[in-house]
């Protein structure tokens, strides 16, 4: 018996009294389950993430996004402070993950965040605290 099959026997004992093996192998099923189906979801959003874990990618997707009009590379090629290559670059791993989208006029290219890039960076502010320290927690209860 492995040891996460022993433990959610334990787990099971303590929270239902009783347990028997069809009730450590029901539980470890629909973890499974689980398992499978959120795993599409979580390679997505984990290829999100990783994009918006470079410090260029975040700043480009906060600038457009605060923005209330499409910027050109070159303009945010001055916000960035960084190489017109990386910008390009930056900007292609965002419009990849859809968190940015573009538009060619011409010689030039737009670009402007996406409705999900926008969620995604509002509810960074919502949850973040105001003094940069510990993340608001609405799960967390009180002490008394």
């Amino acid at each position: 018996m492995s040891q996460t099959h022993e433990r959610v026997r334990r787990l099971l004992e303590d929270e239902l009294g009783v347990c028997c093996e069809a009730d450590v192998e029901n539980r470890l099923s629909t973890l499974e389950s689980l398992a499978v189906e959120t795993e599409p979801v979580i390679t997505r959003d984990s290829d999100v993430l990783k994009t918006l874990g470079n410090e260029t990618r975040l700043r480009l997707v906060r600038y457009l996004d605060a923005t209330d009009r499409e910027l050109c590379v070159c303009e945010l090629e001055a916000l960035a402070d960084v190489s017109e290559s990386a910008v390009s670059h930056a900007l292609s791993d965002l419009t990849d993950v859809g968190l940015v989208t573009r538009e060619k006029r011409g010689k030039w290219r737009y670009y402007d965040a996406t409705d999900r890039a926008s969620a995604i960076l509002s509810t960074l502010d919502e949850t973040r605290s105001d003094d940069g320290g510990t993340p608001v927690d609405d799960t967390t209860e009180e002490s008394a």
